[in-house]
């Protein structure tokens, strides 16, 4: 069944279903406005968007069942999703689908300090976590840099890392339960308060699944200490290759800092126009490295860390004095991506991995395919695991759009190429679908659309994301066209 083609039947059918959809769920839980569907119309990948037919607000989990019922019933696709900052489209609507939004589903239900742990709904703000936490010396350790808007039944669907999940690890390290709303309209649970758990481990498949296998309604986390001591540094250094030197030097070492990051020139220039966090504006290559732990063991990898810095011909240390210094250093780095709007009109955020050996390698190969193309890629990632984030930077105006793509593209396949692979935090969506052939067999990705078809028969959940469909790899979603409150200047797009 179609919402939006116009056969008499299907016109019919449209109104039937809508008509079912709200008698099913409280007065004002369905939008159905032309204007505000827009809204969305899109994730943080903003260069495809297409127009929901209908979005659902739910408040509760018996409203997403409902609702998950009622596309059962008709055969409508439905999407969930929570703040849209996903950078690849996971969350990019259907036209002939709904959009299931659970951002009104943000309650802390349970702080339990004493089992490390909290209970909360998925529309709960990353950073909400680690604030509830906070009275209690914890903290929830994943921190994407979208952690002040992203929320939480985001981190599972895409397996949410950020900069120090080198040492504290992803989402999936970090969630013990979940509540689930399966495509047949049963609740279950997965997993548990205890991290061992008998038989199939279906918590783990359901992590990082992209809202394939079913809506996340309840979620229940682990809480990490805070750490006893924190030491931070921003290191300059003359190039990319002097930089990825000292990474490798420092994992080598035996130590595992709780961060290192890596800013290019590019990426600097754009994080110091947008927030001025202090980073040095003639240099080829920063390093910022905390290391967190009990206070002798932190000083002397601290210690460690600043001597391989110089010894690999750093320019500048900068080590934070305080808390206040140390926020201000991160501020820089967690401001990158929307900072670099300071110096492109548009931009893709690609996400790839290679091993931290090859970071010079590919970062020279990158810098050469963005000069075949004569597009700039800035460079800001998490330099520790290999997890590269290249931002093609382009103009839409000018009709860049194609081209970045396929620069986008080939960046995140020459991970691949290069013994890494296509995404290291921010999933396959829309954005690489097609691309996953490149790493995975047929046989490998027959495998998953069996798991996938075990959890969902009809394939109504988050269609056309992961995994890649004749139809998605031969199509491509509607491009951008500007909002009319964009053109008359009373909103911005970001």
């Amino acid at each position: 069944m179609t919402l939006t083609e116009t056969t008499t039947d299907t016109a019919r059918d449209d109104d039937t279903f809508l008509d079912s959809l709200c008698g099913r769920l409280r007065p004002g839980a369905v939008i159905v406005d032309p204007t505000a569907l827009r809204t969305y119309e899109c994730d943080g990948l903003t260069g495809f968007r297409v127009t929901p037919s209908a979005v659902v607000l739910a408040d509760t989990t018996e409203e997403v069942r409902q609702a998950v019922l009622t596309c059962r019933e008709f055969g409508v696709p439905y999407v969930a999703r929570g703040a849209g900052t996903g950078l690849s489209g996971g969350a990019l609507p259907t036209s002939d689908g709904i959009v299931i939004s659970l951002q009104r589903m943000r309650a802390i239900l349970e702080i339990d300090p004493r089992n490390l742990r909290a209970v909360v709904e998925p529309g709960v703000t990353n950073i909400d976590i680690t604030k509830a936490a906070a009275p209690f010396g914890l903290h929830f350790a994943p921190d994407p840099s979208s952690q002040q808007v992203c929320t939480v039944g985001g981190n599972v669907a895409e397996n949410s890392g950020g900069a120090h999940c080198l040492k504290y690890g992803f989402t999936v390290h970090h969630v013990l339960e979940l509540e689930v709303v399966l495509a047949d309209g049963s609740v279950v649970r997965l997993g548990g308060v205890n991290r061992e758990q008998p038989g199939y481990d279906l918590l783990a498949a359901f992590v990082g699944s992209e809202g394939t296998l079913g809506i996340v309604t309840q979620v229940v986390v682990r809480l990490v200490r805070n750490p006893a001591t924190v030491h931070t540094l921003c290191a300059d250094f003359p190039s990319i290759t002097a930089a990825s030197e000292a990474v490798t030097r420092i994992i080598a070492a035996g130590i595992v800092p709780a961060a290192i990051e890596m800013m290019d020139a590019l990426a600097i220039e754009a994080s110091e126009a947008a927030v001025g966090a202090g980073y040095s504006l003639d240099t080829a290559a920063a390093l910022i490295v905390e290391n967190d732990g009990p206070a002798a063991e932190s000083k002397v990898e601290f210690e460690a860390v600043e001597q391989i810095c110089r010894d690999t011909g750093t320019t500048k240390i900068r080590i934070a004095k305080d808390s206040a210094e140390r926020a201000m250093i991160w501020r820089g780095r967690k401001a990158a991506f929307a900072a670099v709007g300071r110096i492109s009109p548009d931009y893709i955020v690609q996400d790839g991995v290679v091993p931290r050996t090859r970071l010079s390698e590919i970062l020279s190969r990158i810098g050469e395919k963005a000069a075949e193309s004569g597009l700039r890629v800035a460079n800001v990632f998490h330099a520790g695991d290999g997890n590269l984030h290249p931002l093609v930077l382009y103009s839409e105006a000018e009709g860049q759009l194609e081209q970045a793509e396929e620069l986008s593209r080939e960046i995140a396949e020459l991970c691949v190429e290069m013994s890494g692979s296509l995404s290291g935090e921010h999933g396959i969506g829309t954005d690489k679908a097609c691309s996953m052939p490149r790493m995975f067999t047929e046989s490998d990705l027959a495998a998953m659309w069996r798991l996938r078809r075990a959890f969902d028969p009809e394939e109504l959940c988050n269609p056309g994301k992961l995994l890649p469909t004749p139809r998605l790899c031969g199509e491509k979603p509607g491009v951008y066209v500007p909002h009319a409150l964009e053109v008359s200047g009373d909103i911005e797009r970001f």
